[in-house]
């Protein structure tokens, strides 16, 4: 069998680190070093106990391999939180959260859009159709409530959620955004899931995308470990 040609624009693994690296580098200053430490001191806590129970060599390459586990973990987390920081307060900021979720989640930025740059993301998940605004909640509920109205022209037994995501009383911050829905019930299969963003494809694009760049890291690579 021919090997699968590879994507030469998609960088390869070490090229990924060292751009969320740049990254960190840019929204902590500290983040790296905090990397560096957690490592450096699961590796030191091994050869420590290594020499007082006299298992020096066996627990010295456990203590690189930890070393290194504890660091990609802890590197994934201050590159998450990193992201989150230059992503508050731009526009489509949760539309790019959105976009970085694993699993079956088809995400359409931007179905709806007014003048004061107010969204209105669509996803369609096993939970069912999950409507996300980003703007204030005094402007975003109406896009919302007329949203769910055209959705539900197309899919009428399926549940539709809305969430309206920001820092304003009621609304779920971009950081705990992904979670939110994660924790939403399973309400249907893959093959459903498909189906349904199929047909929601079909609806009209009534607004276009609001004027302005995209926030930068929206498509940040993440480290793969394993």
């Amino acid at each position: 069998m021919a090997k699968k040609p590879e994507d030469p624009e998609r960088p390869g693994r070490i090229k990924q680190l060292r751009m969320i690296a740049q990254i960190i580098k840019e929204a902590n200053p500290k983040g790296m070093p905090i990397v560096y430490a957690s490592a450096l001191g699961t590796l030191v806590l091994c050869i420590v106990i290594g020499l007082v129970t006299g298992w020096f060599w066996y627990l010295l390459l456990i203590g690189i391999m930890l070393a290194l586990t504890v660091g990609l973990v802890v590197f994934g987390q201050i590159a998450q939180k990193s992201q989150y920081s230059m992503l508050h307060g731009q526009v489509g900021a949760a539309a790019a959260i959105l976009q970085g979720m694993r699993g079956n989640w088809e995400v359409t930025p931007a179905v709806a859009v007014n003048r004061d740059q107010d969204i209105v993301h669509r996803v369609v998940g096993y939970p069912g159709i999950v409507l996300v605004s980003e703007g204030p909640g005094s402007r975003v509920q109406k896009m919302l409530v007329a949203e769910k109205k055209r959705v539900q022209r197309v899919a009428l037994d399926v549940p539709v959620y809305d969430i309206q995501s920001g820092d304003g009383e009621g609304q779920i911050p971009i950081a705990k955004l992904q979670r939110h829905l994660m924790k939403l019930p399973r309400n249907l299969k893959k093959p459903a899931v498909y189906e349904i963003n199929n047909r929601l494809k079909a609806l009209p694009q009534t607004l276009p995308m609001p004027k302005g760049p995209l926030p930068r890291g929206a498509k940040m690579p993440r480290p793969k470990m394993r």
